[in-house]
């Protein structure tokens, strides 16, 4: 048992705690059931639960929560459809938000390999001033794609 100062760390029975508790006004709550004797702690469980919402809400409101957003292009993209897919990762960098880019690879594109491996290097290059690589390309089935997280302003 514990809790309540007033009341001194023991081992008491169930009766005589629950009447203890009930004296106070308070509310006996069991902390570890599986342990022998359980352990229970004497206090306003109300009072309890709306701390611990508190608690929680606090805790949630210091996350930071990081989106992931895809930019998808071919392997054989032109300068200005390129310059306007650099603008909006830009853009999702500067939110904080983590790029996922990849070159789609259609049909016999696919001998294109290398060349979806240097746009995405270039892109890469393109955009080091806000976001950095954090991972470098990879192919997966007909896809290579590459990750780039924002840099700490």
């Amino acid at each position: 048992m514990v809790g309540d100062p007033s009341v001194k760390n023991g081992i008491y029975s169930t009766k005589e705690i629950i009447h203890i508790a009930s004296e106070r006004g308070l509310d006996l709550v069991e902390i570890n059931p599986k342990l022998n004797p359980p352990v229970c702690k004497i206090l306003d469980y109300k009072k309890f639960l709306y701390e611990q919402k508190k608690r929680k809400k606090q805790f949630k409101a210091k996350q930071i929560k990081i989106n992931t957003k895809e930019i998808r292009f071919g392997p054989q993209i032109g300068d200005h459809d390129g310059r306007v897919k650099i603008k909006s990762a830009e853009k999702f960098l500067m939110r904080g938000d983590k790029v996922k880019v990849f070159v789609f690879f259609k049909g016999r594109s696919i001998v294109y390999k290398e060349q979806g491996k240097i746009k995405l290097l270039k892109f890469a290059e393109e955009i080091e001033e806000y976001g950095k690589v954090e991972q470098m390309p990879v192919m997966e089935g007909k896809r290579m794609y590459m990750i780039l997280s924002p840099k700490k302003m």
